[in-house]
């Protein structure tokens, strides 16, 4: 056999037996899995099995490394070698041997060369435990993070280089940046009517994504004659210098610093640059510009950089995330590979049909249809209501259907595009007895009493941080005053002090001297706690909870609201346990700089059997049984403000696009004649993703009384169906039920009547339940899922 010969034999075997490893794939999402060099742009459609490609293509890394994409022999290689490949090949599937697989590795990639950078940190601990699944313990040294978690990593390294800050940073959340520029207006003595706190947040965020700094912004002529732009900077400028005071970094800044860090000091962009050897994006079409530089300065050396995105689901510029990164990648990559995955394996072929005739009307795309093997499923469900409470008790009587077919209440979700619009809904849900829950409410790190155990062990971890020391140096009381803590804030500003050092030296202070006391006292529980560092991180917890008085305070007064809150605090260690058993070394800047990073802690939970409320935005990467798309008419969806601006009409349609490719067998749209929001009552016409819906794939209902079409095409009713109104929901054998009675309920268990109100022909119940508390419930409605005991 001739060298040429063998080696041709030898690369065909070897691709083969590679793509044997991944036979479960489809033909396109192998190609992405075996397209190892170069860069790479994945379109990845809705449902199209993205994560399970960006997992075997780390699979593909570590354990064939290049082989798949190069005709290059690995050393040694002889007929023997090819032989025992080729009979590898022969063999019937149950007699593979997986020890002849290592023959066609070339240069396998070792985990801590691999950067997969997702956005939420829910998805990246399904790609570190699905890694992990496949690969095993090799999967820990694999970088899957955030961009966030990512960025601290690397500061907590070298954040020094850049003078200023030190390792031991702190970083504040949105709620305490927000409260820190609250704070600044107010003592700047602006009016927060005229200058909101949220508005200069978000403004200043947006500077930062740009990298322009405050002394850039106000060095700007155009600024400074601007008197609303002037006070921004001001506080900005301001913003800053607290944070740094406070050795202190916002969300921003750690991407900010981080681009900064690398693209300043060559040695530390030279040290990533060669320990990444292969970056992988998810989510591209959601980066903006900074996270645009942080990806292009890792893969800077090796040029190995693969984005996996989906240009039809950008629906995040109000963040200040860039479409065009995705839309141009081609152009600063070049001779980069594009791969379309358009299969989809989530919904059935009518709900695909309307999702891309949808999308289709963008100009601003890349471009792919979306397929799938599944059936055609049932038509769209289109329902014209005459206002929000019946396009509300619609939605309630066909879930109540549903249900009754034994389907279960968490099949069900109702995705909105404003908060407001929950409104009506939950009436309907409570009058009917359905169990929902809505999501994006108050999440359990946002709750006052977490917030106060956190600033407390932030204060211990660096008392330089006169934010949380502020929080808490009067909670639980300690009779420090409100006119004595403005005395130490202003002594800290004139002094150029933190907060924690004026209280240090209360006593050399003439303005202080009277409640110096009650500050050093102050200062003396914080050096306790401090000193118990060494503890356990739970033991140092409980001994915080103890020593502050803060339990105590919630135990001295027994209430409701109290007795919740006292939990909240016990369920915190629990967070606490499961960090310091996942984290050998659990140090309490560590757990506080995970509970910082996870932003998404209370994300849906799919095993919790309750219907599910939600905005578009928020219900992006899930999916559900069936799925309602509610108040789909014009100035509501697609809103007042887009319709007039071709590029928010274009994320807006986007937005639709996900929201329907969200429903897996069934999709729901309605829309009302009438609707009130905001206390004002509008008549809008439908909108206009409705007409851009092939007419064919949808049947339409309408409450009685007739609906303006508004010029929009919609389908007329078959004749074979029935007009069928929202009011005519199932019509149980009812129970009339009495005080103290025993009662179960299907979803919320067992519990008593507590009271019952007459109203007209039904009656509302008052019913406390053993695991949910109490409950008002229609007696009509709920005799269809409540029983006596």
């Amino acid at each position: 056999m001739t060298q040429e010969e063998l080696i041709g034999r030898f690369i065909k075997a070897r691709r083969e037996a590679i793509g044997l490893a991944f036979s479960d794939l489809n033909t396109e999402q192998k190609k992405a899995v075996m397209a190892t060099e170069g860069p790479l742009l994945l379109l990845a459609g809705a449902g199209s099995g993205k994560t399970t490609v960006i997992i075997n293509r780390i699979v593909n890394l570590l354990k064939f490394g290049r082989a798949s994409d190069t005709d290059e022999m690995p050393p040694g290689v002889d007929e023997l070698k090819l032989s025992m490949l080729e009979d590898y090949l022969k063999a019937p599937a149950k007699d593979k041997a997986a020890s002849i697989l290592p023959l066609c590795a070339l240069d396998p990639v070792e985990p801590w060369r691999v950067i997969a950078i997702t956005f939420t940190n829910k998805a990246a601990d399904e790609l570190k435990l699905r890694l992990e699944a496949m690969l095993g313990a090799s999967a820990l040294d694999i970088w899957a993070s955030t961009f966030h978690s990512a960025c601290v990593r690397i500061l907590r390294k070298d954040i020094e280089r850049l003078g200023s800050y030190s390792a031991r940073f702190t970083i504040y959340d949105t709620s305490d940046c927000l409260s820190l520029i609250k704070r600044i207006i107010r003592d700047m003595g602006l009016d927060e009517k005229n200058i909101p706190p949220r508005m200069v947040t978000s403004y200043i965020s947006s500077l930062k994504d740009d990298m322009v700094s405050a002394r850039e912004f106000l060095g700007n002529a155009e600024n400074i004659n601007d008197i609303r732009k002037k006070q921004i900077g001001d506080i900005y400028m301001e913003y800053q210098k607290r944070l740094l005071e406070a050795n202190a970094l916002d969300f921003d800044d750690l991407i900010l610093l981080t681009v900064r860090l690398l693209s300043e000091h060559e040695n530390v962009r030279a040290f990533y640059q060669n320990k990444f050897k292969y970056v992988l994006v998810d989510e591209y079409q959601d980066t903006n510009m900074l996270q645009y530089k942080l990806v292009s300065l890792l893969a800077g050396k090796h040029n190995n950089i693969c984005v996996v995105g989906d240009d039809d689901q950008g629906i995040y510029r109000f963040r200040g995330a860039s479409i065009e990164n995705i839309l141009s990648f081609e152009d600063q990559y070049k001779n980069s590979r594009v791969i379309r995955l358009e299969q989809n394996y989530r919904s059935t072929g009518n709900i695909l049909e309307a999702a891309n005739a949808v999308i289709s009307r963008n100009v601003g795309r890349k471009g792919k249809e979306l397929w799938t093997k599944n059936d055609k499923g049932e038509p769209i469900t289109l329902y014209k209501a005459g206002d929000e409470a019946d396009e509300a008790q619609y939605v309630a009587a066909r879930i109540l259907e549903g249900y009754k077919k034994g389907e279960r209440w968490s099949d069900f979700a109702v995705l909105y595009r404003m908060n407001v619009q929950s409104n009506q809904l939950e009436y309907a849900f409570k009058r009917n007895g359905i169990p929902y829950r809505v999501f994006g409410g108050m999440k359990f790190f946002d709750r006052a009493e977490i917030k106060d155990m956190l600033a407390y062990l932030c204060v211990i971890n660096n008392s330089n941080d006169s934010l949380r020391l502020l929080r808490i140096i009067n909670n639980p009381p300690r009779k420090i005053g409100a006119k004595t803590i403005d005395l130490v804030t202003m002594i800290s500003d004139a002094e150029g002090l933190t907060v924690y050092e004026v209280l240090r030296c209360a006593a050399q202070y003439p303005e202080l001297r009277s409640a110096a006391p009650k500050l050093l006292q102050f200062v003396d529980l914080i050096e306790d706690i401090k000193a118990h560092q060494s503890e356990n991180l739970d033991e140092l917890y409980d001994y915080l909870l103890t020593k502050s008085g803060y339990k105590k305070m919630l135990e001295e007064k027994e209430t409701q609201d109290n007795t919740t809150r006292l939990e909240n605090i016990k369920e915190l260690k629990s967070n606490i346990v499961t960090f310091m058993n996942e984290n050998e070394e659990g140090t309490l800047s560590g757990f506080l700089d995970e509970i910082a990073l996870y932003t998404d802690i209370e994300q849906y939970d799919a095993e919790a059997d309750s219907v599910v409320m939600m905005t578009m935005h928020s219900a992006k990467g899930l999916e559900f049984p069936t799925v309602f798309i509610v108040g789909a008419e014009e100035g509501i969806f697609p809103g007042t403000r887009s319709i007039g601006d071709p590029e928010e009409l274009e994320e807006e349609r986007r937005l639709c696009y996900v929201a329907i490719t969200r429903a897996k067998k069934k999709l729901y749209l309605t829309a009302a004649f009438r609707r009130m929001l905001f206390g004002r009552t509008s008549s809008n016409l439908p909108s206009r993703f409705i007409g851009e819906i092939p007419e064919n794939l949808i049947e339409t209902y309408r409450e009685e009384k007739p609906f303006s079409r508004g010029g929009v095409r919609l389908k007329t009713e078959p004749a074979k169906k029935r007009n069928m109104s929202a009011k005519e929901l199932p019509k149980p054998s009812l129970t009339v039920f009495r005080v103290g009675e025993k009662v179960r309920h299907t979803a919320f268990g067992n519990g008593f009547i507590l009271s019952v109100s007459p109203m007209g022909g039904d009656a509302l119940l008052e019913v406390v339940f053993d695991e949910v508390g109490t409950k008002r419930l229609m007696n009509n409605a709920v005799s269809q899922f409540m029983t006596k005991k």
